[in-house]
This record gives C-alpha cells, structure tokens and sequence, in this order.
C-alpha cells in the first residue's frame, strides 16, 4: 500500500479514536447510581480568588457506593467547598461535620435512569457522527490522491472496515453503560 494512503488510514484512525475518547469522558460523568470521584470532576471551587477544580485543593474519595468524601486540605476551605458543590447544580446535598464534606449519592428513580439512558445513547450518537465524519474526509482525501481505481477502491474499503469497527466500539460501549445505569 502506498504511504498516501497509510498516511490517511492512520490519520483516520486517530480521528476515530479520539471519539471514543470523548465518548469515554462524556459517559464517566453520566452518574449510574453509585458513587464517583468523577461526579465532582465540574465543580469548581473559589480559591485564594481564582476558581481551582475541586480535585485541587481536596481529597475526594468514596467510602462506600452511596457517599462521597471530600477531605479539604485546608479545614478553612469547608464552607466554600459546600457553596460550590450547591452552585454546580448536580442534585446533592452536601454536609459537614468540621473535618470533610460528606455528599450521600441518592439512589436513582427509574425516570432518572430512563432519562440517563437517552442522555448516554446521545453521547454515543455524537460519537458515532464523529467517526462517520472521519470516514468523509477520509474517502475525500483519497480520491484527491492520483491512483488507480483499484487502489482507491481496497482503501475505500479498510476506511469502511475501520468505520464499521469504531461503530460497534460505540455500541459495545453503550451497552455496558446502559447496563449499568438501570442496575438496580
């Protein structure tokens, strides 16, 4: 195979990969019911002035699957932690009792989860338009390349099998979270 077209093949790779890398991020931040560090990956804290990501200036951990704990590094920082977990908007309740702040993760509805449902299976549709996007623009630049209509056809075809791969990458994905948002 010419190095054109490898060159294509990798780059339409990379595209497709980092789809699934943001289908992955996007996914980690639908909640399925258990308690995550990443629940709290948003929320962003006022720190000496300046707005510094939770994860900064705490520790945050999950004792059990319905609590997380964010230990503050400096106790001063309890009160401004409590506001901003309550500005993110995420439906929970933050508590205090002078050492940390403790967030009880209430169990899902099933509207909830249904509604998560559709939120994920809208994450992985973007995803799947991304690695369809990549195959455009992939078949684009090989008709650009002067081959012949074999070449251009076998090339056609792996960017097809690479774009059939990614979408069943996205189904399998999917699957898994829905599984795990409706357990129960």
């Amino acid at each position: 195979m010419n190095e054109e077209i490898t060159f294509i093949l990798d780059t339409t790779k990379e595209g497709m990969d980092s789809a699934m890398g943001h289908l992955e991020k996007a996914l980690v931040k639908i909640r399925a019911g258990k308690a995550s560090p990443a629940m709290l990956a948003s929320v962003m804290v006022e720190y000496y002035g300046s707005q510094t990501p939770l994860s900064q200036v705490a520790n945050i951990n999950t004792p059990d699957a319905r609590t997380i704990s964010v230990q503050p590094w400096e106790k001063t920082m309890i009160p401004e932690i409590e506001k901003a977990i309550m500005n993110a908007n995420l439906g929970f309740n933050p508590m205090n009792n002078g050492e940390s702040v403790i967030i009880n993760v209430p169990p899902l509805t099933e509207e909830r989860r249904r509604d998560l449902v559709k939120q994920a299976k809208a994450e992985a549709e973007d995803a799947k338009v991304s690695v369809r996007n990549a195959r455009q623009e992939a078949n684009k630049e090989l008709k650009k390349l002067e081959i012949s209509e074999d070449l251009l056809s076998n090339a056609e075809v792996d960017v097809q099998e690479l774009t059939d791969a990614y979408s069943k990458k996205v189904d399998a994905i999917l699957e898994l979270k829905e599984a795990e948002i409706m357990k129960v």
